[in-house]
């Protein structure tokens, strides 16, 4: 059972040595460090830890926005660790910490909410849908005739002259 760290900055004028500190004070044996944007889905470093960590391992953070941007990113992130069996903390969001029944119990919330949203957006998106297709609006992929073409068609003209 090892503790590994991941600390992240987005720019390469930033120092990632205070949550490189934090990290190891936290009982880190190894931090995963990286310059690059949160936003991007190709981060090296992240992709190392995932792969190094362990059943029975912990993964810690100094704070949920260095491990993802958005409540989705975490959540998959989080998912995949969990069916691993690895354990997440953060030490600035004391919430997020799957070593505790607490935290377990505010993370499996914060998916049930994300879970909801995509519900709701998935309900909305299709009334759009209804709503646009009561209009007339037509989906999919453009036809290739045009409306002249497709008259042209129509009255024979379909043929090339011999």
């Amino acid at each position: 059972m090892t503790i590994y760290g991941y600390a992240r900055v987005s720019t390469g004028g930033q120092s990632l040595a205070s949550q490189q500190s934090e990290l190891k004070v936290a009982g880190c044996a190894k931090v995963f460090a990286e310059k690059v944007s949160g936003a991007r889905g190709d981060r090296a470093e992240l992709a190392k830890a995932l792969k190094r960590l362990e059943s029975g391992d912990t993964l810690v953070v100094t704070r949920l926005d260095r491990l993802a941007r958005s409540t989705r990113d975490l959540l998959n992130i989080l998912h995949t660790l969990s069916q691993n069996d690895v354990s997440f903390k953060s030490l600035h969001d004391v919430w997020a910490d799957t070593t505790s029944a607490h935290g377990r119990l505010m993370l499996t919330v914060l998916g049930g909410l994300a879970e909801f949203e995509r519900d709701l957006i998935l309900a909305r998106t299709n009334d759009g849908r209804k709503r646009a297709k009561a209009r007339g609006v037509r989906f999919g992929r453009p036809r290739k005739l045009t409306a002249q073409a497709s008259v042209g068609t129509a009255v024979g003209m379909d043929t090339l002259p011999e």
